[in-house]
């Protein structure tokens, strides 16, 4: 049986690869994404985003990542609903296994984005994008002259806080050791804000809220084992990102020590054929405006790449 070959096969469906795809469609080269969960990735649940350009009034993540997918099918994208297990460069070709069976390319783009690591406990997603949120850039604005509760005490939650103060009233950390983590430049600067106030020793139990709304954070003091609440109108947690890359444990794509895709300048990975954009890459960003950017990069990189097998 003669294999059927894609030209272009993007794996995610996130705002890089959707931008990607509108310009290699434009071009005529055959594109497919694979999607395993929300066609948009994390923008899509991003309640409004209020920092992309060109949406003086902000825009809701769901219409933008719609607009995005609309955009890419007008030229001919395919959007697949499944999953990819593995990718095994085979014959100058890249084979892709995947929940449809397997399926060949001759170029890839590994645009699956991360995902944000959970505290695990109630309310965290009852009231996600109504209270609890990930990322402040995106959502800090919401919350002018409101109390603010920030969860985490590594680099991002001190960054993420001191940006927090040029909308909040008053930010209580609350860290579950009994210091932070974060660089000392970063802890001066914390201590300095009379905007932040620190609590050691904190873990957090429950999300509460009334009303469709976020009122406090019920913790426990692990010093004194009592319980104790904060009240709060947000919650921000900064505990870390998870890059989507458990699909590459196999397989011959470098990652760093954390998982992220190792790309050079232009995007390409150690393996031929293999590109990176977005979330899931290593310095990335973490801005909307930012994957767009890598995608439409990757594309015209793929496209060289593209020509220069059919000049072979």
């Amino acid at each position: 049986m003669t294999k059927k070959i894609i030209d272009f096969v993007a794996i995610g469906a996130g705002p890089a690869a959707l931008s990607a795809a509108i310009y290699t469609t434009r071009e005529d080269i055959e594109t497919v994404l694979y999607e395993k969960g929300v066609i948009g990735g994390l923008a899509a649940v991003t309640d409004v985003i209020d920092n992309y350009p060109g949406f003086a009034d902000g825009i809701s993540g769901l219409e933008l990542a719609d607009n995005l997918r609309k955009h890419a099918e007008r030229f001919g994208t395919e959007i697949r609903l499944g999953e990819v297990s593995s990718i095994i460069p085979e014959d100058g070709l890249l084979k892709l296994v995947t929940t449809d069976g397997d399926i060949y390319a001759k170029s890839v783009l590994l645009a699956t984005g991360c995902d944000y690591k959970k505290l695990g406990i109630k309310g965290e997603v009852e009231y996600l994008s109504r209270g609890v949120h990930y990322c402040a850039t995106c959502d800090g604005a919401f919350y002018r002259d409101k109390k603010l509760v920030v969860i985490g005490g590594g680099n991002s939650a001190a960054q993420e806080s001191l940006f927090l103060t040029r909308f909040a009233s008053s930010i209580d950390i609350l860290v579950r050791g009994d210091k932070l983590k974060a660089s000392e430049i970063l802890i001066e600067e914390l201590k300095k804000n009379p905007k932040i106030k620190i609590h050691f020793n904190v873990t957090p139990n429950e999300i509460v809220g009334e009303n469709n709304k976020v009122t406090k954070v019920a913790a426990t003091n692990t010093v004194t084992n009592e319980p104790v609440d904060y009240i709060t109108d947000g919650v921000f947690i900064f505990i870390g990102l998870n890059p989507n890359t458990g699909f590459l444990k196999n397989s011959p794509v470098a990652l760093n020590e954390v998982g992220q895709i190792i790309t050079d300048d232009d995007l390409k990975t150690n393996i031929d054929g293999i590109f990176a954009a977005g979330d899931v890459r290593q310095a990335a960003t973490m801005q909307i405006a930012s994957a767009v950017g890598e995608g439409a990069k990757a594309a015209l990189e793929i496209r060289e790449y593209l020509n220069s097998l059919a000049r072979k």
